[in-house]
């Protein structure tokens, strides 16, 4: 059976590398490697500008992640921006709501990670928490820095997150922010301070968001199901 080829979108930032210092286009290296161990082909996917370009892309795909990242801008879900709300790309924005119109119209499986949770339910008419420490009055989701934050999140009985992680699992996450309202997805795991981790889309395609990092740990459970979901949609091609 050939690889399912797996799109990552990416980030456009200041970066330096040897001589190098300039603008460009990348990823956490622990994504594409958490793919292919999981038998996909990771292909790289910038923000594009261009019209018909998530189209082209969706013709070529066999699944999507929409990866980590900067807060979602609040103008999209009509919401002025919290003091902590910063550095949102409105390009990435823009390319990612492109790409998910794009796959929800060819079915293709989706795999939201951490912001690209808050992409999901955003693009889906939903609205965010621009700041779970307001609510929850702790750092834990988000200790700062390039730390990960340890929590345990029970999943739901009988969703798909629960068949690919178990009952409770132990994430590593990195967010400030949470999904509130979510049409059309059901909500697939909490935290125990109430904090929403996940959400699904009910029925058969594969439609998944986390608020943790799944391409962070050695139970890659979440890109293993997505893979294989892309596989089952190559083949019905």
């Amino acid at each position: 059976m050939v690889a399912p080829v797996i799109g990552l979108t990416t980030y456009r930032e200041d970066a330096a590398w040897g001589v190098w210092r300039q603008r460009a286009d990348l990823l956490p290296t622990q994504y594409a490697a958490a793919v292919e161990a999981s038998g996909g082909v990771p292909v790289l996917l910038p923000p594009v500008a261009g019209p018909g370009a998530a189209d082209a892309v969706m013709a070529r795909l066999d699944g999507l992640v929409i990866s980590g990242g900067a807060d979602v801008d609040p103008a999209r879900y009509a919401a002025e921006p919290h003091p902590r709300t910063v550095s949102w790309r409105p390009d990435r924005d823009d390319w990612e709501s492109a790409l998910l119109t794009a796959a929800d119209a060819t079915g293709l499986p989706v795999l939201g990670v951490c912001r690209g949770m808050q992409v999901l339910a955003v693009h889906a008419g939903g609205t965010l928490e621009q700041h779970v420490p307001d609510r929850v009055g702790h750092e834990g989701h988000s200790p700062g820095g390039d730390e990960f934050g340890s929590i345990e999140v029970a999943t739901r009985p009988g969703s798909r997150v629960a068949g690919l992680v178990g009952d409770h699992v132990s994430v590593n996450c990195h967010h400030h922010q949470s999904v509130r309202e979510h049409p059309g997805f059901l909500g697939a795991a909490h935290a125990a301070d109430g904090t929403l981790e996940a959400i699904e889309r009910a029925g058969d395609r594969f439609v998944v968001g986390v608020q943790w990092h799944p391409e962070t740990a050695a139970d890659v459970g979440l890109l293993a199901g997505l893979v294989r979901a892309a596989a089952s949609y190559a083949l019905g091609r």
